[in-house]
C-alpha cells in the first residue's frame, strides 16, 4: 500500500482536544444512559463518560446481583446527581421503559447482538463493545439495525481515539513509511486460563441461565464469571476475537484498509494442553488485503520477540519501520532520526484515574475521547470514528480467522453479498445455532 492507496477519514478534530472534567457545556437536557453488563469494562466505559458529559445514569441492568448493586453504588458516588441508577437483571425491561438517550453494552461477547439490536429499535443510540459479535450473521444483523432505524452506534475498538497512535498514523499519511509491503499485528500475553478447576454450582446471586443465553450451556466453572468467559469458544472468538480485531482494527484506520480480500489461519492447543479453557493457545492469521498483508500471531505461552511490544503491531515500509501499541510508538526511518512517543495519562486532570479499582489508566484517555466522539456524533446525527460498520468489518474479519483455522482452508471474502466465494460448507457457519428460547437475528443479503 503506497499513500495514493490510502482512503480518505480521519477522526472529528473534536477527538483529540483536551476534555475538560468540570466545565461541561450548558446542556437543556443531560443524556439519559443505560448500562448492561456492569463488569470490568462496562464501569470503565460508563465512568468515562460520567468524566466528560453531566449524563444522568438512569438505568443499570446485569444478571450478577452482587455486581449490579456495587455498580449502583459507585455510579451514584460519581454522577452529579448522586441518584442511584434503577437496577435490572433483565434488558428486555430496562428497554421497554423506551426512556434511554443512550445505551452502553458490555456484557460477555455473545450477548452483545440481541441486546444491542432491541436498544437501536427502542430509540437508543449505542455505545457497544468489540467485537460486535460472536458470529458474522449477528454482526450484520447489528449493522442493518442501526442503519434502519438511524441510530449513531459507536464501537470500543479505541485505539482509534489514542492521541499518540493519532499521531502514528499521520506519520503514514505523510508518507514517511514510503510503500508500506507487510503489516504484522501480535499478541504474546499470558492470558489464556492454563488451569483446569472442577465444575461447580453457579453462585447464588448469578444467574446462570440468563448469563448463558443464547450460548450453549455449558456446566458452570469458575473459570467463567467474572471475567474468565473468553477461555471458552462458546462466548467468544479467543484472542483473535479478544485481542487481534484491536490491532486489526487500529492497522485498517491507520493504513486506510477496508475489506480483506481473502482470510488464512492455522493453530490451535498446542502446549497448554491440561487447561479447560478451548480457545487456541497459538495461532496464526494471514489478511490478504489489496497490495498488503496483515499477518497476526498469538502465543499465550514463551516470551515475547520485542518486549516493549508484547502487544502491537509492525509497520514495514520501503523508508522505514513504525511499531505501534497502546503504550507507545516507535517509528524508525532507514536514514534520519527515530520518533519515540509514549502514551500520556491524564492522571491530575481526572484524579479519580488513580484510584478506580481496575481501570487500565493508560485507556482512560483513549475512552473519554472515544466516548466525546459518540457525544459529537450524537448532536450532529454523523457516523462516529468506530462506526459499527467500521466494527463489523474488523469483527467479521477476525470470525473468518477462526472458520479458517477451523476448516483448515483460506477463505475467499465477498464483500458486496456478505458471504463466503465459493464455499457452501464454510457459509453455513456464519450462523451459530442459539439455544432456545433465544432466536437469533437474520438480515436479508443482497442475491
Amino acid at each position: 500500500m503506497d499513500r495514493r492507496q490510502f482512503l480518505a477519514g480521519s477522526v472529528a478534530l473534536s477527538s483529540f482536544l483536551p476534555v475538560l472534567p468540570a466545565a461541561f457545556a450548558a446542556e437543556p437536557k443531560p443524556k439519559r444512559v443505560g448500562l448492561i453488563g456492569t463488569g470490568w469494562y462496562g464501569k470503565s466505559d460508563l465512568l468515562r463518560l460520567i468524566q466528560i458529559s453531566p449524563v444522568e445514569v438512569v438505568s443499570l441492568c446485569d444478571v450478577d446481583k452482587k455486581m449490579l448493586a456495587e455498580a449502583g453504588e459507585i455510579v451514584a458516588s460519581r454522577q452529579v446527581s448522586k441518584k442511584v441508577p434503577r437496577l435490572f437483571g433483565d434488558y428486555r425491561k430496562m428497554l421497554a421503559e423506551k426512556d434511554l438517550d443512550i445505551v452502553e453494552i458490555a456484557t460477555p461477547d455473545h450477548w452483545h447482538a440481541l441486546p444491542m439490536i432491541e436498544a437501536v429499535k427502542a430509540g437508543a443510540d449505542i455505545y457497544v463493545q468489540k467485537p460486535t459479535s460472536v458470529d458474522v450473521v449477528e454482526s450484520q444483523a447489528m449493522l442493518a439495525a442501526a442503519r434502519k432505524h438511524g441510530r449513531v452506534v459507536q464501537v470500543g475498538t479505541q485505539r482509534r481515539s489514542t492521541p499518540h497512535l493519532a499521531e502514528a498514523r499521520e506519520l503514514i499519511q505523510e508518507g514517511k513509511l514510503g510503500k508500506i509491503g507487510l503489516i504484522e499485528i501480535y499478541c504474546y500475553y499470558h492470558m489464556r486460563n492454563p488451569t483446569n478447576p472442577p465444575d461447580s454450582t453457579p453462585p447464588e446471586f448469578l444467574d446462570y441461565e440468563m448469563w448463558t443465553g443464547p450460548a450453549p450451556l455449558r456446566p458452570y466453572n469458575s473459570i467463567v464469571h467474572p471475567r474468565g468467559w473468553r477461555a471458552f469458544m462458546e462466548y467468544g472468538n479467543g484472542i483473535v476475537g479478544d485481542m487481534c480485531i484491536h490491532m486489526l482494527d487500529m492497522v485498517r484506520w491507520m493504513a486506510g484498509l477496508g475489506w480483506p480480500k481473502s482470510v488464512s489461519s492455522t493453530g490451535g492447543i498446542l502446549v497448554q494442553k491440561n487447561a479447560k479453557a478451548n480457545i487456541s493457545d497459538t495461532q496464526s492469521a494471514t489478511f490478504e488485503f489489496d497490495g498488503v498483508n496483515v499477518v497476526w500471531q498469538h502465543r499465550t505461552w514463551g516470551s515475547s520477540p520485542d518486549p516493549k511490544y508484547p502487544w502491537g503491531a509492525t509497520f514495514y515500509g520501503e523508508k522505514g519501520t513504525l511499531k505501534a501499541s497502546v503504550n507507545s510508538y516507535d517509528f524508525i526511518p532507514n536514514s534520519g532520526d527515530a520518533i519515540h512517543k509514549d502514551v500520556t495519562m491524564e492522571l491530575e486532570q481526572y484524579p479519580e484515574d488513580k484510584t478506580e479499582k481496575d481501570l487500565e489508566k493508560h485507556v482512560a484517555p483513549a475512552i473519554r475521547r472515544h466516548m466525546q466522539n459518540l457525544l459529537d456524533c450524537i448532536a450532529t446525527r454523523g457516523k462516529p470514528v468506530a462506526d459499527i460498520e467500521e466494527g463489523h468489518t474488523s469483527t467479521v474479519s477476525c470470525i473468518l480467522a477462526n472458520l479458517s483455522m477451523q476448516l483448515g482452508r483460506s477463505l475467499t471474502w465477498d464483500a458486496a453479498k456478505g458471504v463466503i466465494a465459493n464455499d457452501p460448507a464454510a457459509n453455513k457457519l456464519l450462523r451459530r445455532p442459539y439455544r432456545g428460547p433465544w432466536v437469533h437475528p437474520e438480515v436479508a443479503l443482497p442475491s
